[in-house]
């Protein structure tokens, strides 16, 4: 039962990360490869605001959250709109030169530096224990943020004019255009919020898992694109479904099996969802145009 909890912790972390990839997916059908990258300057605007600038731990994740935002949305101004309607192989090449820009450019010693930091923790950790399972203030905190942040995108998603537009351009980017909808702009806020549910979703990682560095976000990326394709990518519910998936048999398998074969067991399923269920737990089946 602890393993599970450790499990749901994590599979939360990565559902911010998942959030993003589905999002942006949903838009527009690009797979944003350096996404888990602004996770990982998302984990380094959290740790310079408590360690440097001594804020309180909730404007550190504001901080990361606004600062990832406009890099999430710098960057698709940047590299993925030029490219809007050129072939998609060219904006995945791109995705995946962007990414390996962060990294690199972050182990710059006048940036981040290429070393490991020991991430702070705001408070002190205290364990409770009910019914028998031992849960941290840690854990309670990473859960509580994720959920909360969660319920208030559902909430922008299906109740603000914003939200309809974003579904709107979602089906149709010319319909919506006719519309009178600014497809550009609600694709750069859909990069923008996605990118501010990874940066939130660094700090979590950093305070959880307490060591960063410039590459931190390659592996949890991976992970998260892998939950968002297992729950359905372009859907919602089917990221924080998947990443819960994908954070509870990471954690079982690295337990009861082997830790070295926990990166393995996630790739593992993304094989057996692609060639079992292609569409996800929750997609369904769609012809598309070629």
């Amino acid at each position: 039962m602890q393993q599970l909890i450790n499990g749901i912790q994590l599979g939360f972390v990565y559902a911010l990360i998942a959030l993003g990839y589905t999002m942006v997916y949903g838009i527009v059908r690009l797979i944003n490869f350096a996404h888990g990258d602004v996770f990982m300057v998302g984990a380094y605007l959290g740790f310079f605001a408590l360690t440097s600038w001594h804020l309180p731990f909730p404007v550190a994740i504001i901080l990361a959250m606004v600062g990832c935002a406009l890099l999430g949305v710098f960057i698709e101004r940047v590299a993925y709109k030029p490219l809007r309607r050129a072939a998609r192989i060219s904006a995945l090449i791109t995705a995946i030169g962007v990414s390996l820009f962060l990294e690199y450019f972050s182990s710059l010693k006048f940036v981040f530096g290429p070393y490991f930091r020991a991430y702070p923790r705001p408070f002190p950790i205290r364990t409770f224990t009910i019914a028998g399972i031992t849960i941290s203030n840690i854990q309670i905190i990473v859960l509580a943020v994720a959920i909360l942040l969660m319920i208030a995108l559902t909430i922008f998603v299906n109740r603000t004019k914003t939200g309809l537009a974003m579904r709107a351009v979602s089906f149709d980017h010319d319909t919506a255009r006719l519309m009178g909808i600014d497809v550009d702009n609600i694709i750069s806020i859909t990069f923008g919020i996605g990118a501010a549910l990874a940066g939130a979703g660094g700090v979590l990682y950093g305070i959880a898992y307490p060591q960063i560095h410039p590459f931190m976000g390659i592996m949890p990326g991976l992970k998260a694109f892998i939950a968002a394709v297992l729950g359905g990518i372009g859907i919602i519910p089917g990221a924080l479904l998947g990443a819960i998936i994908m954070g509870i048999v990471e954690k079982l398998t690295e337990v009861y099996i082997s830790s070295t074969l926990r990166d393995a067991a996630a790739f593992g399923i993304l094989i057996l969802v692609l060639l079992i269920r292609p569409s996800g737990i929750l997609g369904k089946k769609r012809d598309e145009k070629v």
